[in-house]
């Protein structure tokens, strides 16, 4: 049995006896109350390659939005310091653009090889439909000409 912390703390208890709980205007309250109640997840949650290339990305972005300010703050300054910090929030910028797109190119990746299915619209689905039609009568009735005319003479009833 596990010991809560007011247990182990040696705190006094502090639940309320149901006998004893609070009323409000003649109603009587639970003498328990949860802090917060599970609520599930709106969105489900992000394949780990794409959660990873995100961190990174957001890292990135983060650590180059300081260089910008640092190089910002460094040439109101007057600094020695303002040049070098340009470069590198230049730079900076390149990486966190690059961080960007790899988080979209590997979320598109995930889609493409674990099975997003995209269900096309009826409409579309209907006009694929019919050309699979069309294609296939037409290779019924090409096909019967190309089997009579494999079999060589096969097909006449007699000889000249």
């Amino acid at each position: 049995m596990s010991m809560g912390t007011a247990e182990r703390c040696g705190a006094p208890d502090r639940e309320v006896p149901a006998a004893e709980a609070d009323t409000v205007a003649g109603e009587r309250r639970p003498a328990y109350r949860p802090l917060w109640s599970e609520e599930p997840a709106r969105r489900r949650r992000m394949p780990d390659p794409v959660r990873t290339a995100a961190v990174r990305a957001v890292l990135v972005v983060a650590v180059t939005l300081i260089l910008a300010m640092v190089a910002f703050l460094c040439t109101l300054a007057e600094s020695w310091l303002a040049f070098p910090m340009v470069l590198a929030s230049v730079a900076g910028t390149v990486v966190a653009t690059w961080g960007v797109l790899d988080v979209w190119v590997t979320r598109q990746v995930w889609n493409q090889r674990h099975g997003v299915v995209s269900a096309p619209s009826s409409t579309a689905r209907a006009v694929r439909r019919e050309r699979r039609r069309v294609r296939r009568q037409a290779r019924a009735a090409d096909g019967g000409r190309e089997r009579i005319g494999r079999r060589g003479n096969a097909g006449q009833l007699s000889h000249p």
